[in-house]
């Protein structure tokens, strides 16, 4: 636990994160327009993937769907992890 704790205290202090001046406003606005896109696919590919669940009701199709559910919900934790991530790096 020492040596971890000794690695990680010489590692170099990249906050506070500077943007290049005269960047800031339209790069947080274009962020935050990334942001809302990517959670609205998130909210349309579970929306799609519970649709298809409805509609296929043939026999063996459950795993594909629950397959496709399992990817969608996968993508929505890598996304909101990366924006808490990149909000908790602005801050």
């Amino acid at each position: 636990m020492s040596f971890a704790h000794h690695l990680i205290m010489e590692l170099p202090n990249m906050l506070p994160l500077e943007a290049p001046p005269g960047v800031q406003g339209n790069l947080d606005k274009v962020l935050g327009w990334v942001k809302w896109i990517a959670y609205s696919v998130c909210v349309l590919g579970i929306l799609i993937a519970g649709g298809m669940m409805a509609v296929g009701q043939r026999r063996g199709e459950g795993g594909e769907h629950a397959a496709r559910l399992g990817w969608v919900l996968a993508a929505c934790i890598v996304i909101g992890a990366a924006t808490a991530l990149v909000d908790a790096l602005k801050s």
